[in-house]
Formats: structure tokens, C-alpha cells, sequence
């Protein structure tokens, strides 16, 4: 499966934001692509902390996800976009990634579970959690599990994913930049691919609020394709077979000794 990840710098300025994105996908025809992730806040960026998200939100039939519906079909790839989603009871919105697949159909939507409320930063001030549930999707071959930036620092969220038969890690994200965050990034984005043996594929906002540095990490924890701070597309190959190989010679998975716990709920 060869996958692109887009490295862009959003801003508050949907219009400009669904247009940047258009031609970065625009750019991207040809490639021989199967799959292409987004990063977080590539809709609409989060702006600052006094930025009402609330009037930005966008339902999952809106123009940002129209735009990417039709840039899948152009394509023919699926594509994993994010939207700061719309509440149905006109709550705090969602903080949403949605998978759009090759016919340009909406495969399915995951609204982030664990909202970034962190290094000083409160995010349940300005989003609603989605329920407590994970979300998995299968293309070309590849099962991809659904994470959103702040869900990385929790790992019994991505083993609930590989449970459930994910061998791929989607993760968009707008991954503050500050003192020792890019070591974190990269570091816990390695340590979930390596404990897990799957693919990892972190797909960042770059800029002056943020880390960039996305990269595909495969199930030995090796970075195999990675970006700097600036736009960029980061395309790689996914293999099955590594997949397989990983598990044979470290089969972690295999060996554990406490697996789902009798009673316990997600």
C-alpha cells in the first residue's frame, strides 16, 4: 500500500485552508497512491485559545469534507481529513477524523476520545469528547486504526486498536511544539509502532505553533520516511510482509500474559 502524509501549516481561514488543501491533493495525482492522511486542524486550525471553534465546526456533509470526497475520486485513494465536526445538540464541537474512501463515500468518522488538556493547555474548554470507543477501517489489504495527536500518549487506546485487528496507526495531529515535545512525538509515535508491530503514520501540522517532523514508522520502530518542520509530502510503502516478519522475531503480541480482563469495559 503506498500512503502520503501532508505536512501543511493551517490557518483560521476555512476558505483559504479547503483551497491549500485542494491543490496539495491536486498535487498529489499521478502518485499511485492508496491512501493519504491529513493532519489535525488542517479544516480549521485551533487559532488561539480565545478562538471560538464553536462557529468554525462544520457538519460531516459540509464543504470541507465535500472538497475531500471529491479529491478521493480524483485520486482514487481514501482519505483520512480532519474537521472540528458540528454538535448535533449544538454542543462544544467534535474533534473529528474522517475516512473518505476511493468512491468518495464517507467510510467512517472517529471523534477524538482523549482531548488535550496538558501542558497548560485546555482543550474540553473548546471541544466535546466523542464516545469512549475505538474505530478501525480496512484498505487495500491493511487494517488502520484511528488515533488523534493527544490519544498517541495513551497506550492501552492503540493495543484496544491492534485487538480489534489494526496493523496500521493513522495519526493526524497538531503537535505543539515546545521544550522537549518533538522528542516526545517522535519518541512515543516509535514506541507504539515497535510495541504494537505495526506501521505508524503520523501526519503533523507544521509551522510556528507547531512540531512538523511527520513521519511513517514501520513495525521495527524504524522511521522510513519523514519531514522537517516545513510543508511536505511524506510518501511510503506499507508491506504486509514486514508486518509478518516484525511479528515472527519480536511476537510481543503473541506472548502477552494479560490480554482483555474478564468484566472490564472500554
Amino acid at each position: 500500500m503506498r500512503v502520503a502524509l501532508i505536512q501543511l501549516e493551517a490557518s483560521t481561514d476555512s476558505e483559504r485552508n479547503r483551497d491549500a488543501v485542494r491543490k496539495r491533493l491536486d498535487g498529489l495525482d499521478g502518485a499511485g497512491l492508496d491512501l493519504v492522511v491529513l493532519p489535525e486542524g488542517s479544516m480549521h486550525d485551533f487559532g488561539p485559545p480565545d478562538h471560538d471553534l464553536s462557529a468554525a465546526a462544520e457538519p460531516l456533509d459540509g464543504p470541507y469534507v465535500e472538497m475531500l470526497t471529491d479529491q478521493a475520486r480524483h485520486l482514487g485513494a481514501t482519505v483520512i481529513g480532519h474537521i472540528f465536526e458540528r454538535h448535533e445538540s449544538g454542543g462544544r464541537p467534535y474533534n473529528t477524523t474522517i475516512v473518505i474512501g476511493p468512491d468518495g463515500a464517507i467510510r467512517t468518522a472517529y471523534r477524538k476520545v482523549h482531548l488535550y488538556d496538558s501542558f497548560g493547555y485546555v482543550e474540553s474548554d473548546r471541544l466535546s469528547a466523542g464516545p469512549i470507543e475505538t474505530v478501525t477501517v480496512d484498505v487495500d489489504g491493511f487494517r488502520i486504526g484511528l488515533l488523534t495527536c493527544y490519544d498517541l500518549r495513551f497506550p492501552e487506546f492503540a493495543r484496544l486498536l491492534v485487538d480489534r485487528g489494526a496493523d496500521v496507526f493513522a495519526v493526524p495531529t497538531a503537535w505543539v511544539s515546545g521544550q522537549l515535545k518533538e522528542d516526545h512525538w517522535e519518541t512515543l509515535l516509535r514506541a507504539r509502532a515497535i510495541e504494537n508491530t505495526v506501521y505508524a503514520l503520523g501526519a503533523a501540522q507544521c509551522g510556528r505553533a507547531y512540531a512538523g517532523r511527520s513521519m511513517v514508522v514501520d513495525p521495527m520502530g524504524i522511521v522510513v520516511a519523514g519531514a522537517g518542520e516545513s510543508d511536505a509530502d511524506v510518501v511510503a510503502d506499507l508491506s504486509a510482509d514486514r508486518i509478518s516478519a516484525a511479528r515472527k522475531r519480536n511476537p510481543s503480541l503473541a506472548n502477552r500474559r494479560i490480554g482483555s480482563v474478564p468484566g472490564a469495559t472500554l
